[in-house]
């Protein structure tokens, strides 16, 4: 369940973006996964760039919004190749 404000517009991409953190939780239980994500994230804080941002949770859900067939063939854990880069660096995508 996905709960969003009245008006907002949910691409494609976006609710890929979502899906990506639902397999994300159901492969850690979903409170591992919130336990997790709010260490990473303290855990960055203090380092350089956003911190929100260089979370691999994110940065897994961000580097795949845009292929629509990314969770067919998701590995399990995934996240965990995001972790080493020490920050997020957006793909630019020519239309």
């Amino acid at each position: 369940m996905l709960f969003v404000h009245p008006g907002v517009y949910l691409s494609d991409e976006l609710m890929n973006h979502e899906r990506i953190h639902t397999a994300q939780q159901r492969e850690m239980l979903f409170v591992f996964f919130y336990l997790a994500y709010f260490l990473e994230w303290m855990v960055r804080l203090p380092m350089r760039g956003n911190a929100y941002r260089n979370i691999s949770f994110e940065r897994e859900a961000y580097a795949n919004q845009r292929n629509l067939d990314y969770l067919k063939h998701r590995k399990l854990y995934a996240w965990r190749n995001y972790m080493k880069r020490s920050s997020f660096k957006r793909k630019k995508h020519s239309k």
